[in-house]
């Protein structure tokens, strides 16, 4: 609806690509060789025009979770080697995310990244007028305990005062499976 689209014209701009290539080049730095990415929330899709940048070899697969949120429902018939969200759980309804782990866990082959909006406990912070649309909380860290398997590879910060390439206060993480 209007609130959705209302993000995506927030969103283009060739700074936000530059931004989203440089920290999708540290993410993979510490990965190994990655064919096949999924993005869930993939919206107009900055991160696989930074990926297609990064990996012009992969194979990219997006879900968009508009209109009716299948990002709830398993959507990937064979895992990838990478599944990843950014700025997507931050506005999951946290009694859903249970549903959106396991569809992240199942569609990773080997490797789950997240770039969120990090609290080391659930908070919901009034979104643009809204209560109840944005949420930080440790989304890494509540992968690795539903999944014992996972494993922290790497994790960083993008700043918004970055003087090349500022970013919105998001952290990410690399988790590996291992098992």
């Amino acid at each position: 609806g209007s609130f959705g689209n209302a993000y995506i014209d927030r969103n283009r701009d060739a700074a936000i690509l530059a931004s989203r290539t440089v920290m999708f080049a540290r993410i993979l730095s510490r990965a190994g060789t990655v064919g096949s990415v999924v993005e869930f929330g993939a919206n107009i899709g900055l991160n696989m025009l930074a990926l297609r940048t990064l990996l012009p070899e992969a194979k990219l697969s997006a879900i968009e979770i508009n209109p009716e949120a299948v990002i709830l429902e398993p959507q990937v018939d064979a895992p990838h080697d990478l599944s990843f969200t950014s700025g997507v759980l931050i506005h999951i309804n946290p009694e859903a995310l249970s549903s959106v782990y396991d569809n992240l866990y199942a569609a990773s082959g080997r490797y789950i990244a997240l770039s969120e909006y990090y609290n080391p406990a659930p908070v919901a912070i009034p979104y643009r007028g809204h209560d109840d649309r944005l949420f930080k909380r440790d989304f890494a860290g509540e992968l690795m305990d539903r999944f014992p398997d996972l494993a922290l590879i790497d994790y960083g910060f993008c700043y918004h005062r970055d003087p090349n390439f500022p970013a919105d206060d998001m952290t990410w993480f690399l988790l590996e499976k291992r098992g």
